[in-house]
């Protein structure tokens, strides 16, 4: 009988002929499904009518998975210049978050300027649900073994790709549980439309950059890790706007 650490590290859930389903598919529709229901119920409180997030997901998720892939296309081409058929190849791995961040951002501004939402506010709402599904998510890269550190000796240490190293998703994982619980917990407080989506890009963006220096496939920008060069743009772009609507409203 396999072990729980077995099961996990291989890719493939199961099988039904010759359709193979991967644990990283599973996972993802995991954090998409907790996610929406989080969403649903944080719009509750601002009277969001019914059924508005699934009609957002029906337009944001195809968006965001091909953002997130040609992201991460992108910034690993090579692989991929000689083997052109792997880019549609998902299952494998290689979905970038911040490439799924911009294109939602995008289909957001879409969304609510079609159903005359405050869009603002409307990310407020989305942002702990996205954080969340991000934590939850994670997990899919364990079991790719890839979104890994550098080799350490620390207690925690995990197994991966033959050696024992930082699980750089387990870190990731846990400070956006925090970040979540923090951005949950602001939002009840009813701020200026914005704001909670401006500490999400904050308090995500500090942890992804410090983990992101611990790994060892980073998509790299010249001599830079690429995800750092973003961090630093979302930290400067959320603390601008916190600046922005204090000063507007002192006016």
């Amino acid at each position: 009988m396999k072990s729980l650490e077995a099961i996990l590290i291989n890719p493939i859930a199961f099988e039904l002929g010759p359709l193979r389903v991967h644990w990283y598919g599973i996972i993802i529709a995991v954090a998409v499904a907790i996610g929406l229901l989080v969403a649903r119920r944080l719009g509750k409180r601002f009277d969001y009518p019914a059924g508005i997030f699934e009609d957002f997901l029906i337009y944001v998720l195809p968006v965001a998975l091909i953002g997130a892939r040609l992201y991460y296309v992108a910034f690993n081409w090579a692989p991929y210049a000689a083997d052109p058929a792997r880019i549609i190849a998902v299952w494998e791995g290689g979905l970038a978050i911040h490439g799924a961040v911009l294109a939602a951002i995008l289909v957001a501004l879409w969304f609510c300027r079609r159903r005359n939402m405050d869009f603002f506010r409307f990310v407020d709402i989305a942002a702990g649900p996205l954080i969340l599904g991000q934590a939850i998510g994670r997990w899919a890269n364990y079991v790719n073994q890839e979104a890994y550190g550098t080799p350490t000796d620390l207690p925690w240490a995990m197994y991966i790709a033959g050696e024992y190293r930082h699980p750089t998703f387990l870190y990731e994982s846990l400070w956006n549980l925090l970040i979540f619980g923090i951005l949950v917990w602001y939002l009840r407080k009813q701020p200026q439309p914005g704001r909670v989506f401006a500490m999400y890009l904050i308090g995500y963006s500090i942890g992804r950059f410090f983990i992101e220096g611990l790994r060892t496939d980073s998509l790299m920008l010249g001599p830079l890790r690429i995800a750092q060069v973003i961090s630093i743009a979302f930290i400067l772009i959320g603390i601008g706007y916190f600046v922005y609507t204090k000063r507007r409203r002192e006016v």
